[in-house]
């Protein structure tokens, strides 16, 4: 017979730390909120459609972070460098991404009951994943060659 005492505590899904579906249902919304007048990510997105990257989106993020698999049952595996290589992603676009991200997840602080760890575990997803869509070759300062020439 099991002591109730000695269970260790089941650990939740970032999910079910933010309330699921209705967290990234709103966090999706305010991210929109600047992407869509956004003058670099803006034209990325098809004015017929933003709706369908606001609901595709949200799914995704559902998943990812411990919730129904919903995205993967009715798109496949989510293969995101695959399907944002058609559009330039560069600095500029990852940057104006993770500005409107990092702004939609910090209006979002109050509702988190993790606070500071799930925002932070929130925005180091979206930093490495932003940076991964990059798919602009640019030049860095290094290889520019001396200054002035």
């Amino acid at each position: 017979m099991s002591d109730e005492t000695d269970a260790e505590p089941k650990e939740i899904s970032l999910y079910e730390a933010v309330g699921g579906d209705p967290f990234f249902g709103e966090l999706v919304h305010r991210f929109y909120l600047g992407v869509e007048s956004d003058p670099v990510l803006g034209p990325m997105y098809p004015a017929d459609d933003m709706d369908g990257a606001k609901e595709r989106l949200m799914l995704f993020l559902i998943q990812f972070w411990g919730g129904p698999t919903t995205y993967s049952d009715n798109r496949g595996h989510p293969r995101l460098r695959m399907r944002h290589a058609p559009f330039p992603v560069d600095r500029a676009a990852r940057d104006a991404w993770l500005h409107h991200m990092r702004a939609a997840v910090d209006s979002m602080l109050g509702r988190v009951d993790g606070g500071q760890p799930v925002i932070d575990a929130l925005m180091g997803y979206f930093e490495r994943s932003a940076e991964f869509m990059r798919n602009v070759d640019e030049p860095t300062a290094d290889s520019e060659g001396p200054a002035g020439l």
